[in-house]
């Protein structure tokens, strides 16, 4: 039977055939050992202990804002901004779709970054990193001694049938994954970017998804973080009906706090993971980095975090489900939490949580529902009352954005006395439309249905 050595070297030399850097190989190396020998990376129920109270950031002192301010120099926003806009139709950056008022995500991140004063840094992917650098060339605002991104590194998938090399002549592309976010700590490390901040005086780094419009820097949670000298705090809020199949928030038997993604939960406690009262919060994956701290455990552990391992299965080919099936192991930058001795949560209102996943979401935000401040944060309007708009188009005429487009030529409706918008069927709304109440279209033809004019639909 071959070793273990054996076995990892065709790895090994694939991925120094891509001038990986050796700390990426070892890092790949201590999850295949894993994988190797009978690793599935599943957190049991017994295991941990459901988080009861947290501080609260809706109850934190005015003063703490005063203290975030004093630390903005010490600050620098990052932005992970690795994904496609596939599941919409983009080939390119998701964060170059445009969003709100004809800004997209990159133009309000980059208008934001530039109302705080805070640099601005990028983790993008092969794919994202040209054109999302091309854009913040035109905000010479944001020119500073930092440069403006790093890149996150990719991995071999694995043969699940012999944990050999997966192997895909038509497009060799296929045969890598991006090892999840929780990369951007060896990524950090080998592009050379922790020690140029570090050399800068930065000492604390707010992360977030680039989609997630609610991730704005706020001075009193920066105030809370910087005097609690915590080095690593995780942004998390309370789990709805809506967020039950997603990661959650938990702890060991020692109060250590960790995380625990779905693809970490096995089966036979499904049901206690989607408790939404015993695990009550999740995962915002809005995390503040205490860079000193980072550089120390990274020094201590050799590089390599040891995140708890998350194995995927896949094809090859994941446009086609018969393709080779294949393990892409990968890591979530939230579980970073377990590594931290002393690492903290807080509860965040939902607000700091909108991420723009689907057209429907888009449709959303486009919407009169929601405003652009002067200082580009996207809010609900106030005649909301805190109450967000729920859009739901039928995914099979409206997942793409040009489909979506299309069918609403005008641009996005009038929702803002709306409280549900629900279109089933193939409908373009060929004028200004506004809807009040809870409103469903439904077309149940095969020929597309035109809805014309300044239209007003009330709910029963």
């Amino acid at each position: 039977m071959p070793s273990f050595d054996d076995r990892f070297q065709p790895f090994a030399q694939k991925m120094r055939a891509e001038s990986l850097p050796e700390i990426v190989i070892d890092t790949f190396r201590h999850y295949y050992r894993q994988l190797h020998d009978g690793g599935t990376g599943l957190i049991r129920e017994h295991e941990i202990r459901p988080v009861q109270d947290l501080p609260d950031a809706e109850t934190f002192a005015n003063n703490l804002g005063d203290h975030g301010v004093d630390a903005l120099d010490q600050t620098i926003v990052i932005k992970l901004n690795g994904g496609l806009g596939t599941s919409m139709g983009l080939e390119k950056a998701k964060s170059l779709l445009k969003v709100k008022d004809g800004h997209t995500f990159l133009d309000i991140i980059a208008r934001q970054a530039i109302h705080s004063r805070v640099p601005l840094v990028l983790m993008n992917s092969f794919n994202t990193q040209a054109d999302s650098l091309t854009l913040l060339n035109k905000y010479k605002e944001l020119d500073s001694l930092i440069p403006r991104d790093f890149v996150q590194h990719k991995v071999p998938k694995i043969r699940q049938a012999d944990l050999a090399p997966a192997n895909h002549d038509a497009d060799p592309s296929q045969e890598w994954n991006p090892p999840g976010h929780g990369d951007i700590y060896t990524a950090l490390v080998t592009s050379g970017m922790l020690s140029k901040l570090l050399a800068a005086g930065y000492r604390y780094a707010f992360v977030s998804n680039a989609d997630n419009l609610g991730a704005v820097l706020d001075t009193r949670i920066l105030g809370y973080f910087s005097q609690r000298q915590l080095p690593f705090m995780m942004e998390v809020a309370d789990r709805t009906e809506a967020d039950k199949k997603g990661g959650h928030l938990a702890q060991t038997p020692d109060g250590q706090l960790i995380l625990r993604e779905s693809a970490q939960c096995d089966d036979e406690d499904t049901d206690y993971f989607q408790d939404i009262d015993r695990h009550r919060y999740f995962n915002t994956n809005n995390l503040w980095l205490n860079l000193v701290a980072l550089q120390q455990v990274l020094q201590e552990r050799n590089g390599i975090l040891g995140l708890p391992m998350i194995r995927n299965r896949k094809t090859i080919n994941p446009r086609n489900p018969d393709s080779e099936p294949v393990f892409q192991l990968e890591t979530a930058m939230g579980s970073a939490i377990a590594t931290f001795k002393g690492a903290g949560a807080i509860r965040v209102p939902r607000h700091r949580f909108s991420p723009v996943k689907t057209t429907s979401d888009l449709l959303a935000v486009r919407s009169d529902a929601y405003l652009l401040t002067e200082d580009y944060r996207v809010i609900l309007h106030p005649d909301r009352a805190g109450e967000g708009v729920v859009v739901d188009l039928d995914s099979r005429y409206y997942k793409l954005i040009d489909e979506m487009e299309a069918r609403f030529p005008a641009g996005a409706p009038s929702l803002i006395d709306c409280q549900r918008l629900t279109v089933r069927g193939d409908v373009r709304f060929e004028g200004p439309c506004r809807f009040t109440g809870s409103v469903e279209i439904i077309n149940d033809q095969e020929k597309q249905l035109n809805y014309y004019g300044e239209a007003i639909a009330t709910s029963p």
